[in-house]
């Protein structure tokens, strides 16, 4: 009896597992009641590469700044080096001016870079008289202390630029003629990174938080600490 039973149950798992696929098949052939209708529009493919050329001028934009803070970084210190005599431990005297003047020129077309891709930017539209003339361009007013200031931080950037400009005409033409008016304008570069670490503090936009904005401040306190030390031995330069 007992055999039967046992018999009896196989059997019937048999048959289960055997009609089973059997009506899943039956059931997969019938059509479904969902209907599946093609989206009008571009494809994913057209809007990331409609995305893309739209966006080209941004990216140029940001990593021209981030090269250009990294040279002005090496500017100031080779600068320092050069009075100290520090940078006379790796290079010869002839080759570590050079090298200062080549941190100088490059920074200068970095800079130029980081301003003409903002002429092809398609979000926040930018031209020449923006470019060229501090608050002209209504991009992000500033409010400093309650007050209103224009657009403070893109100003900053522009007289950045012209006082780059200035420090490197004096070091190609008045250095040897004129080395007072030269060192005069040398102290510039200073005033320069302090206005290019508000610029970028306030504007850009890989500055918001994490890394960037860590070594940002870590960019400002090497600065800052690089002018007191300059300061202190400017009497005997």
């Amino acid at each position: 009896m007992k055999k039967i039973l046992i018999y009896g149950v196989i059997a019937l798992f048999s048959a289960l597992y055997i009609q089973a696929p059997l009506a899943y098949a039956s059931t997969s052939n019938q059509s479904p009641d969902i209907t599946v209708l093609p989206i009008q529009g571009p494809s994913v493919t057209k809007k990331l590469e409609n995305r893309a050329i739209n966006s080209w001028p941004w990216y140029i934009t940001r990593a021209s700044g981030i090269v250009a803070v990294a040279l002005l970084l090496c500017l100031i210190l080779s600068g320092i080096g050069l009075v100290t005599g520090y940078t006379f431990k790796f290079f010869e005297p002839l080759t570590a001016w050079a090298v200062h003047k080549a941190l100088g020129l490059t920074m200068i077309v970095a800079v130029a870079i980081h301003g003409i891709a903002l002429l092809f930017d398609t979000y926040v539209t930018f031209t020449i008289a923006k470019i060229l003339f501090p608050f002209v361009s209504e991009y992000r007013p500033a409010v400093l202390f309650g007050m209103k200031v224009g657009t403070l931080w893109v100003a900053l950037g522009i007289i950045a630029f012209y006082g780059l400009v200035a420090i490197i005409i004096s070091s190609l033409l008045i250095i040897d003629k004129k080395p007072k008016t030269w060192k005069a304008i040398h102290v510039i570069s200073y005033l320069v990174a302090i206005m290019i670490y508000f610029h970028g503090l306030y504007l850009g936009s890989d500055l918001t938080h994490g890394i960037f904005r860590t070594t940002w401040i870590l960019f400002g306190i090497v600065v800052f600490l690089a002018a007191i030390f300059r300061i202190a031995r400017s009497r005997s330069v």
